[in-house]
């Protein structure tokens, strides 16, 4: 028992073609920062929310959130799967996340406006990772940046839409 306490998380080399894993284990640890601050801030308009579109934004928030959740683990495993650390600690989430939070109480529209602005961010900076992926000879992180690129994109028109009314 001893020994299978005491192991410490390190990186590998992983040798399976892919180029410059440490530049796309970088990107990976950037869009999972906005991931990760982007759910709080998702979690913080479903829980606040009031106005007469409450019920459509408390429950499209919670999709997007729970969805988020998810790819956060899919985007640190995939970290993992190249060899490299994925990020353990809230400072380095903080510091990574290009994700801003709104200053003072927002209403609703403003809330989707917010949300709507933080979606094209991270599907911005996954078009960029996408990008580099494919040059690195990463499909696989490729074919995940360009999946969580369309669900960004998605969330941000839908958010749009509902701040019209």
């Amino acid at each position: 028992m001893t020994g299978a306490l005491t192991a410490v998380p390190s990186p590998r080399k992983v040798d399976t073609g892919v180029r410059d894993t440490g530049a796309i284990a970088d990107g990976l640890a950037d869009v999972l920062a906005d991931t990760y601050r982007l759910v709080f801030k998702t979690h913080a308009c479903h829980w606040n929310v009031e106005g007469p579109a409450f019920y459509s934004m408390h429950k499209l928030t919670e999709e997007q959130y729970e969805d988020m959740f998810t790819a956060a683990d899919q985007l640190a495993e995939r970290i993992r799967a190249l060899g490299h650390l994925a990020p353990s600690r809230m400072d380095e989430v903080l510091n990574r996340s290009k994700i801003e939070d709104p200053s003072g109480k927002l209403n609703a529209g403003e809330m989707a406006q917010d949300l709507a602005a933080s979606h094209v961010r991270i599907a911005q900076r996954m078009h960029a990772l996408a990008e580099l992926a494919g040059q690195c000879r990463d499909i696989v992180t490729e074919d995940l940046a360009t999946e969580r690129s369309a669900f960004h994109e998605q969330a941000a028109w839908m958010l749009h839409a509902i701040a019209k009314s």
